[in-house]
């Protein structure tokens, strides 16, 4: 179905062609005609599926048919996201969709100054995009008024839960119109999602474009088993023997992202940090060098699992495993988006096999294990043997994760620096 027979303004549809959007995704097939009609939507669509546009074209079709005038401190559309990286990258995108529209964009979020903000939110604001912590900064210093918010959308709304902004995000709420339309939409599905939804939505339509906690099939998972120690010689090792041209790296904690930048410097390989130690100026500066092609490696934690969007990116590598599986399915969404190929390689150490076991039960397959001479590792059949035995049928024992997080940790400790020879 293309975007042309949705009978859209015509800027609106010259700014998505010029975008190179001609074709829509299901998730907008199924989105946008309920949207433009103003039903409230709980929508559950994997990361790379087109929801942006889903939830901001609609919006921007109803503002050009119902045209109003700004109000000072006041804004008609706010989208809540959990990363300032996401509200960025939103801001960006919907900029786009409406160049050729005589609307004001913001987008509001910690890391910067708040008094920039402030200004733009006094001369009043068509649509703005917030974080949570920010948003509610804004509103205890009286900078904004959310009661004339006639659009609320809720991205990434798993997120927010998993990050704690629950009690902000119904704060905010809270302070908007009571008739309005919300559109909340969520990578996966879950009980406490769906608890909000029931709080915060009128008569909605529920959309589900994918199985729960889905992988996109455009993506060739594979694991590399390697000790810990040595995952830095192997990671090295593979960029250059398969040449990759661009690849994104994830790790658990700050401290091992910056010792994987200083391993790759000694091997001469080009790469930046993106962690929450690092100011916005430079995450910025990291991401755009990446985009560019000048840093060949992204190293970063999970504050960037869902905010990064780098086109024809083809190579995802979890450094470390993500202590929840669903953060696994966030992180390869960087990868395989819009149709294209991807590749998500993890480095999986004797600790970590918990973690994986609990991830191909999340995704619902194993994944292939690639074993690399000169990395090998201890037979690992009896620890895959006890994992199966000790797994719950829903989720992993929080001890026993703890522990692996300990042993992982202290198995870093002992491993120390590479020696170059």
């Amino acid at each position: 179905m293309k975007f042309s027979s949705l009978d859209l303004a015509p800027d609106l549809l010259r700014a998505l062609e010029a975008c190179g959007y001609r074709q829509m995704t299901p998730i907008q097939q199924q989105a946008i005609v309920p949207a433009r009609r103003g039903k409230d939507l709980l929508a559950n669509a994997q990361t790379g599926t087109g929801k942006t546009a889903a939830f901001s074209v609609p919006i921007l079709q109803r503002m050009i048919d119902d045209p109003k005038p700004t109000q000072p401190g006041s804004a008609r559309a706010l989208i809540l996201t959990p990363t300032r990286e996401l509200a960025e990258q939103l801001a960006e995108s919907i900029k786009e969709y409406a160049q050729f529209l005589e609307l004001s964009i913001v987008a509001a979020f910690g890391g910067t100054n708040t008094q920039g903000q402030a200004k733009k939110m006094a001369a009043g604001i068509d649509i703005l995009i917030a974080t949570p912590g920010r948003l509610l900064e804004h509103v205890t210093q009286c900078n904004i008024n959310l009661g004339n918010v006639e659009f609320v959308v809720l991205d990434e709304a798993d997120r927010m839960l998993d990050m704690g902004f629950i009690t902000d995000v119904q704060t905010l709420m809270q302070g908007t119109a009571a008739k309005r339309q919300t559109l909340l939409f969520s990578a996966t599905n879950s009980a406490a999602v769906n608890e909000l939804a029931q709080q915060i939505l009128t008569r909605h339509e529920t959309i589900r474009v994918a199985k729960q906690n889905a992988t996109a099939d455009t993506v060739e998972h594979v694991v590399y088993p390697v000790e810990e120690r040595r995952k830095a010689d192997l990671f090295a090792e593979l960029i250059k023997e398969q040449n990759w041209y661009q690849v994104l790296v994830f790790t658990s904690t700050k401290q091992q992202a910056d010792e994987l930048l200083m391993d790759l410097k000694i091997d001469g390989i080009k790469g930046a940090v993106c962690h929450g130690d690092k100011a916005q100026g430079a995450r910025r500066r990291a991401l755009a060098d990446f985009k560019s092609g000048k840093l060949q490696v992204l190293v970063a934690t999970e504050v960037a699992a869902r905010g990064l969007d780098i086109q024809g990116l083809e190579h995802v590598v979890n450094y470390n495993l993500p202590w929840l599986p669903e953060d696994y399915v966030h992180r390869i969404g960087r990868t395989g988006r819009a149709g294209q190929k991807g590749n998500a390689i993890s480095f999986v150490s004797r600790e970590e096999e918990r973690a994986l076991d609990a991830i191909e039960h999340l995704i619902g397959y194993r994944i292939k294990r690639i074993r690399r001479d000169g990395f090998e590792v201890g037979n690992r059949d009896p620890l895959r043997k006890r994992v199966a035995s000790t797994r719950g049928p829903q989720r992993r024992n929080k001890a026993t994760q703890t522990q692996v997080k300990a042993n992982t940790n202290t198995q870093i400790r002992a491993g120390g620096r590479r020696k170059k020879k």
